[in-house]
């Protein structure tokens, strides 16, 4: 929650001028929980969505979006018979906006804590483009004990950086160049990457203008300073050890026109590197497939469930 705000677990509280005999209005709100993080000596919180019932789905967004982005996911799944749970990421969304703590072993804690608030066994834990790197670190620390199968999209595992031993990753400076351009003018920055994410000229028939200046307007509102920090976090962190400790069914699922997480660096050797993961490649979608081939994208992913 945002310091400042009156705001109470479960409950928000709104304070009217006195001229007005109603005092105070109660409004139900949707969730946080407290995560086991500190800042100014108080618990960092971040905010999250629990919709349906049945075996319990995490949904991790992408950067530098929210839990929003799944809203195509969320009625199907919990239609599909499922509890669906989405939150969003520290810096992001609805979340309090530490000054630090983007480093995935933190992003992964801050999963296992929401693990742990609600008591959930049996997970599905799907992530897309930075959350899939959630979901192999929080697997490379914790484990499958209460992890029942997991799906990357569009992720950044195994290991985008371009070194020695990673010779057809993305070179440094491409990063480097999203910082600069993020500091020089974050919603200009937005503007342009947000088209990228949707390969738009090529959707126009998928997609709305409406939709971009949603996502744009989303990505504005995050961190600035968690929106700089995850840049490093999603580009130079390396997940191949954590994928080769997946011991649960797996679903890889890619789009290959994704111009923002190359596909033959991510998707395809996350396949090689978790053993017996199913591989999925979903034909002309974009980064943003979740809302441009949304279809498509939800009938693999409910084909994986069901097996």
């Amino acid at each position: 929650m945002l310091r400042g705000d009156l705001k109470l677990f479960g409950k928000q509280k709104f304070l009217l001028p006195k001229k007005y005999t109603i005092k105070t209005l109660s409004l139900n709100v949707m969730s946080c929980f407290k995560t086991k993080t500190y800042e100014h000596n108080e618990n960092v919180c971040l905010y999250y969505e629990d919709y349906g019932e049945g075996q319990p789905i995490i949904l991790i967004h992408g950067w530098p979006l929210s839990h929003k982005m799944w809203e195509y996911q969320i009625a199907e799944l919990v239609a599909a018979g499922y509890r669906v749970i989405a939150y969003d990421r520290r810096g992001f969304g609805q979340s309090d906006r530490p000054w630090n703590g983007y480093d995935y072993d933190t992003l992964a804690s801050d999963l296992n804590d929401l693990i742990g608030h609600l008591e959930l066994k049996d997970v599905i834990l799907i992530g897309f483009s930075m959350g899939g790197g959630e979901v192999a670190r929080y697997i490379g620390i914790y484990g499958t004990q209460k992890i029942s199968k997991a799906v990357l999209i569009g992720a950044v595992t195994p290991f985008l950086l371009k070194t020695d031993d990673n010779p057809d990753g993305v070179d440094a400076d491409v990063f480097e160049g999203m910082k600069e351009g993020i500091s020089k003018d974050r919603p200009g920055f937005f503007r342009e990457f947000g088209k990228n994410f949707m390969n738009y000229d090529q959707n126009k028939d998928r997609i709305s203008e409406a939709q971009l200046d949603f996502n744009w307007n989303i990505a504005c509102h995050a961190s600035p300073k968690g929106t700089l920090d995850c840049v490093d976090s999603f580009g130079k962190t390396d997940f191949r050890e954590d994928c080769k400790k997946f011991d649960i069914p797996t679903l890889v699922v890619h789009g290959d026109a994704d111009n923002i997480v190359p596909i033959d660096v991510s998707g395809a050797e996350a396949k090689e590197l978790i053993p017996n993961a199913d591989y999925k490649i979903i034909e002309n979608a974009p980064h943003g497939l979740m809302m441009t081939h949304r279809k498509e994208l939800n009938k693999v992913i409910l084909d994986f469930l069901k097996k």
